[in-house]
């Protein structure tokens, strides 16, 4: 089975499969940064800032709730 039949297939599952689909297939991808530009310094800027005052973050419960999710 190539990719063309792959891809076609996965676009024919139901929303709910193509997410998991999805959420699988980025799983299995290497966790690294690969920016280019300055998103690598920008994320350790952030990560640093939020061990310095922890206060500045939000939830994950937050951030879905103020998606309206």
């Amino acid at each position: 089975m190539g990719f063309d039949e792959i891809h076609t297939g996965a676009l024919l599952l139901p929303e709910d499969k193509r997410a998991e689909l999805a959420a699988e297939l980025l799983c299995s991808l290497p966790a690294t940064l690969a920016d280019q530009d300055d998103g690598i310094a920008e994320a350790h800027r952030r990560i640093e800032e939020l061990k310095n005052d922890p206060s500045q973050g939000c939830s994950w419960e937050d951030i879905k709730r103020d998606l309206g999710r």
